[in-house]
């Protein structure tokens, strides 16, 4: 449903950070992630404290989530798309000039994941800020 609207989508298996990477790399761009607008829980909110919280969400993986990239006026048509499929969408961040993933936390200070997510091939996943 999203065709002709998002301009890019990727499972987040590997951690979002680690996924939204592969596609900002292949794409030529950066991205900005406002580490608390990521999706929570009730269980998470009461297990983890703040860090170990923006951890697993931002590098964590295993769970079936899309993310996916629209164009700047598309907002509104996305709500529909995801009210007529029943589907909750969260806005994380915004595509930007650059590279890699730039993460800041709800008062726009940087913030820095211990790791960016699984890495394939034993590669170093620990750096997710390319700029």
């Amino acid at each position: 449903r999203l065709a002709g609207v998002a301009s890019a989508c990727i499972d987040v298996s590997d951690g979002l950070l680690a996924d939204l990477g592969h596609v900002l790399r292949a794409s030529g761009v950066g991205a900005r992630v406002d580490v608390d607008r990521l999706p929570a829980s009730a269980e998470l909110l009461d297990t983890l404290d703040v860090e170990q919280r923006r951890s697993a969400q931002a590098s964590g993986g295993d769970d079936y989530e899309l993310c996916f990239t629209a164009q700047h006026g598309s907002a509104e048509r996305v709500r529909e798309i995801a009210a007529a499929a029943d589907v909750a969408v969260t806005r994380v961040g915004v595509v930007e000039a650059g590279a890699g993933v730039l993460v800041v936390d709800g008062d726009g200070r940087k913030w820095v994941a211990g790791r960016a997510g699984y890495q394939h091939f034993g590669v170093d996943g620990s750096r997710h800020e390319l700029s």
